[in-house]
């Protein structure tokens, strides 16, 4: 369904997978490589269509190792890319992202989380890949995790994702759930006029004097698109500037310093958060994703009982929130975390919150959402 609001914003009632799939679009992906996994397959769907209609490639791989490879290849000739899979996917897709990253290629992953370990529940919600997006490939390397609570998040952190990747020359995850993929809600898509879009760096200098990796040009070297006159080695091996293997100590420490320092420079462009009646909080929730929606309608029912209790909501989870969320344990004497897993992100929000009060969670694996009631049962425990 598609409307004109008096703005002349289009008005649409899109499932997330298609918010997603659009944005990615309007963000100038074009270019997506995939295997079908539920519930994350109506991107792949959705794009199949609408790539072709916009001069961009769809290319349905044998499975996802081999969609992650395609992805970087394409990325290497200078196309925005991306790919969509759910917990089983985003596992086998592990060691290409460690690849991308050591190349510092440009792509963005979606993972629509749902129940696991292993097959789990392949059609309900989850959300507990979240240690595995920041921890799931073996090294050090940065991570950046974006993860909306609404489709209008949806839409505008998929084109941030991309900007990210863009900006910083790295796999930029963007993590979403089974419910927030296939719950539809009234939409306004943003003018193009409204959003900046953000390409790579690109080398000004003649292909001949080209250095891939030369840290002279700042954290972020340019990125030449093969193809177009420049050759440039890649290996999943620490490299020099010529990005050609190394072994040498300084040298590797170096670089993997500079590709993390590329992400803690540049907190305030990627760190996002939003805070619901945290002013003069006593009670704290903390919660991401679809859960989110039901911690803010608790905490409004905490608030009718005389319980002051306020929401920190990360949009950003990885690199975590870390100020506001030592802000909120500084005020409060105890912190929910509602998450459906059993217990991922409180050990993040333990660690940075520094809370004088006990940090407890609100829990559930079974595939159904934590109800704003059972996420007020935890607040009152701690009153």
């Amino acid at each position: 369904m598609k409307n004109k609001n008096k703005n002349e914003r289009e008005v649409v009632f899109w499932p997330g997978n298609i918010v997603v799939a659009e944005a990615a679009i309007a963000a100038g992906c074009r270019f997506f490589a995939g295997y079908p996994i539920t519930p994350s397959s109506e991107i792949a769907h959705a794009l199949s269509k609408r790539l072709p209609e916009v001069g961009g490639k769809f290319i349905q791989m044998e499975d996802e190792i081999a969609a992650m490879g395609a992805l970087i290849g394409a990325s290497l000739t200078g196309l925005k890319v991306f790919t969509a899979t759910s917990g089983p996917g985003f596992s086998l897709k592990q060691e290409n992202i460690g690849y991308a990253s050591i190349i510092e290629a440009p792509c963005v992953i979606v993972n629509v989380m749902r129940g696991g370990p292993s097959t789990g529940l392949p059609t309900a919600l989850g959300q507990s890949d979240v240690m595995q997006a920041r921890w799931g490939t073996h090294g050090d390397r940065p991570v950046i995790a974006l993860t909306p609570s609404y489709l209008d998040e949806v839409y505008s952190e998929t084109i941030r994702a991309f900007n990210l990747a863009e900006m910083l020359r790295m796999p930029v995850f963007v993590l979403i759930d089974e419910v927030l993929g296939h719950l539809s809600e009234r939409l306004e898509i943003p003018d193009p006029s409204e959003y900046e879009l953000i390409d790579r760096p690109r080398p000004t200098v003649p292909p001949e004097e080209y250095i891939p990796y030369d840290s002279s040009q700042g954290d972020v070297p340019p990125m030449a698109d093969y193809f177009t006159g420049y050759r440039w080695h890649t290996t999943g091996l620490n490299h020099d500037k010529t990005g050609f293997p190394t072994t040498d100590p300084k040298i590797c420490q170096e670089e993997e310093e500079r590709m993390e320092r590329k992400v803690s420079s540049n907190l305030d462009k990627i760190i996002s958060y939003d805070e619901f009646m945290t002013e003069d909080a006593e009670i704290g929730v903390v919660a991401f994703g679809s859960t989110a929606r039901a911690a803010m309608v608790a905490v409004s029912d905490a608030r009718d009982k005389g319980i002051k209790a306020g929401l920190l909501r990360p949009i950003t989870l990885w690199p975590f929130p870390e100020e506001p969320a030592r802000e909120l344990g500084k005020k409060v004497k105890g912190i929910v975390v509602a998450e459906a897993n059993l217990g991922q992100m409180i050990y993040e929000v333990e660690r940075v919150a520094g809370c004088n009060g006990p940090v407890i969670g609100s829990n559930k694996v079974g595939g159904v959402p934590i109800y704003p009631g059972e996420i007020l049962e935890k607040i009152e425990e701690l009153v």
